[in-house]
């Protein structure tokens, strides 16, 4: 029997093949389109996400040889709108994570003093790209489309809700930001906190352990080419599924995911509701009832990705990590902040005018100088985000596409001071969806067991002494210059609405 598992990632769907022992048979990967049809708006057409993975699967099915699937089991990318009517149809095109068009509405909740508040009952610091602002927003903007909606779910929910018929959510995609995070269920005070009671009927049922699994139906089977009822199981959205996958899911362990976000995140016991609010807390009950503090930020993989457009630099990030290693830990000098989303930042803290800069920049510099500067500046936002888990870490697991990267690995432990770890699965995220559905079809006793078997890793990267102290004070220097920098962001972002007074920063 073989295990097909899906990753729906923000610009790439993953599907996996696996054999009965688990071991990785057959990737396939499909591009899909992130549209920008405004300033700050970041959408995806929902039918265009399902045909990429209904094809994903048809090919992983025919490349495994017709071998019977014992169950499919689905991750995706977090948070964002994705809404649909009655009958199970989109309303419109899915508002992503990475959304900033409801930014002014989560600042004034922010000045506020909204967004402290909710910490203390959700675990989390909400966003622009989440349910509060974009639906808030679609009430004041698109009350049409808001009233043709009948649910609004998460990339997850809606590839779920095309296998089995079924409206629901993954309680770790449910997290953010209506959810007591200690009751495990939607808050009516949190819902009234925002002004929200109205949203209620929107939000989807919470399924958690007991309720992952339902059966595919007809029409997806013929589609996808499986068998009628074959299980599905709904798993933790991508952060959480990708951390399993990687081996985190005892208290302490920390991963990080290179991908479209850098998204820190480290296994946690209890959730910290009185610490300073940052980061999401997210329930992970499949890991013994255990928490997730996790720091994706808005500004991850495409940050490098630009750098390469930029530089000219071809290839993958390892080509831009190659050419960073042509100038020395520090880069003479150049300092990096890479807070480029145009919906600013999230974590480790929110700031929706965020944006980034070069700082020390001379003539003397040269390419390889903002390639390693670029890098850096990522890898500063690592070890913040560790820094803000509370729990330090002994060990970082990576995985995403920048974790292909030998260089890039080699600089993170040295700016993080910890040894880093790259797994073996080529889709992290794929197999942490995989140890899930092991476990929700009775395959493995728990999460934790079922990793021990299944994940492997690669070579550990340590930590150079002199390179690692050396980062250190750079660490520090990182942080002063982004306290002086974000002086000015409310500043451009007045320029950039056009309510400056003609003076001058």
């Amino acid at each position: 029997m073989a295990v097909v598992c899906v990753d729906a990632g923000t610009t790439m769907i993953k599907v996996v093949g696996y054999a009965d022992d688990g071991a990785e048979r057959v990737v396939v990967r499909r591009p899909t389109e992130v549209r920008r049809p405004a300033p700050g708006h970041v959408e995806q057409d929902m039918d265009e996400v399902w045909r990429a993975v209904a094809s994903g699967v048809r090919e992983v099915r025919g490349r495994l040889g017709g071998e019977p699937v014992s169950f499919l089991a689905v991750t995706a990318q977090g948070d964002g709108c994705w809404m649909v009517d009655a009958a199970g149809r989109p309303t419109g095109p899915a508002i992503l994570w990475n959304d900033g068009r409801a930014a002014e509405t989560v600042a004034r909740w922010a000045g506020a003093g909204v967004m402290d508040t909710a910490f203390r009952t959700n675990g989390s610091v909400s966003f622009a790209g989440v349910p509060t602002g974009i639906l808030t927003w679609l009430r004041a903007h698109d009350p049409d489309r808001l009233a043709r909606t009948a649910a609004t779910l998460t990339c997850g929910g809606w590839i779920f809700s095309r296998l089995t018929g079924e409206t629901a959510v993954d309680e770790s995609d449910a997290a953010v930001p209506f959810m007591d995070v200690r009751t495990r269920r939607y808050s009516g005070e949190l819902l009234r906190l925002y002004g929200m009671e109205w949203a209620r009927p929107l939000l989807p049922e919470i399924r958690s352990d007991d309720r992952r699994v339902a059966g595919l139906t007809g029409p997806a089977a013929a589609e996808l080419g499986l068998p009628d009822g074959t299980p599905v199981v709904l798993a933790p959205y991508d952060v959480a599924s990708t951390a399993f996958g990687a081996g985190a899911t005892e208290t302490g362990q920390a991963c990080v995911i290179l991908g479209t976000t850098v998204c820190t995140e480290t296994v946690v016991d209890e959730p910290d509701l009185d610490g300073r609010p940052t980061g999401l807390t997210l329930p992970l009950g499949l890991a013994g009832g255990r928490y997730l503090r996790a720091f994706p930020t808005l500004s991850g993989g495409q940050v490098a990705d630009w750098a390469r457009r930029l530089l000219g630099v071809d290839g993958d990030p390892g080509a831009l990590a190659d050419l960073a290693a042509q100038a020395p830990p520090g880069a003479d000098g150049l300092l990096f902040l890479p807070y480029l989303s145009p919906a600013g930042e999230r974590v480790p803290f929110l700031d929706p005018d965020a944006r980034g800069s070069f700082h020390g920049l001379t003539v003397d510099h040269e390419r390889p100088h903002l390639a390693r500067a670029v890098l850096e500046g990522l890898t500063m936002v690592v070890r913040d985000c560790l820094a803000a888990a509370g729990t330090p870490a002994t060990e970082l697991r990576v995985s995403g596409g920048g974790s292909a990267s030998p260089a890039w690995l080699r600089m993170m432990a040295d700016i993080t001071g910890v040894p880093v770890v790259r797994t073996t699965d080529a889709e992290a995220g794929a197999r942490g969806a995989f140890l899930v559905g092991a476990v929700a079809t009775g395959r493995a006793a728990s999460v934790s067991a079922a990793a021990r078997d299944h994940v492997r890793v690669g070579d550990a990267h340590r930590p150079d002494p002199h390179r690692a102290d050396l980062y250190t004070r750079m660490y520090q220097t990182f942080l002063d210059v982004r306290a002086a920098a974000s002086a000015t962001w409310p500043v451009l972002a007045d320029a950039r609405r056009g309510r400056t007074d003609g003076g001058t920063l």
